[in-house]
């Protein structure tokens, strides 16, 4: 299956917000979205955007970075965001009940690498470096799977 790539540059937080709240409602229940980059990059302030956008009121977001996973009810579906930073070996996400949430979930997932081979072969990986501006990203979009790319040429 060959990798398909997009790449989008933002200016701003406002900009990488936006991205999220435009992917947001494309997404369903069994969608695995991996968040990769360093820390400060902008995984978890992307997390908040597409969570809000699915939410039927804003809420306070916090980030799971102690609390490992958090978990969020929308109209349509069941949303987890997952900080796997902590993590110390694979097992301990079998163990929060991520493999099951794969399924019935949409699965944000922070530190994706932490998974070691657990995660299901049909992700969405969405990478954050450094963008041209001091405030902006340079985020890119990859998948294996031909149904994302169809997704992400929706967001314009």
């Amino acid at each position: 299956m060959a990798e398909n790539t997009r790449t989008i540059q933002t200016t701003s937080p406002e900009q990488t917000a936006a991205l999220a709240r435009r992917l947001a409602p494309l997404l369903d229940a069994g969608d695995v979205i991996c968040l990769e980059g360093p820390i400060g990059a902008g995984k978890t302030h992307f997390a908040r955007a597409l969570i809000n956008a699915r939410l039927p009121r804003p809420e306070d977001i916090p980030s799971p970075t102690f609390t490992i996973v958090q978990q969020y009810e929308a109209p349509d579906l069941e949303i987890w965001h997952c900080d796997l930073y902590r993590l110390t070996h694979p097992d301990e996400a079998l163990e929060l009940g991520l493999e099951e949430a794969f399924e019935t979930a949409l699965c944000l997932v922070e530190w994706p690498e932490m998974l070691a081979g657990l995660l299901p072969p049909d992700v969405l990986t969405i990478g954050f470096e450094p963008g041209d501006t001091p405030a902006g990203r340079r985020i890119t979009l990859s998948s294996g799977s031909e149904r994302w790319r169809e997704l992400w040429e929706k967001l314009g």
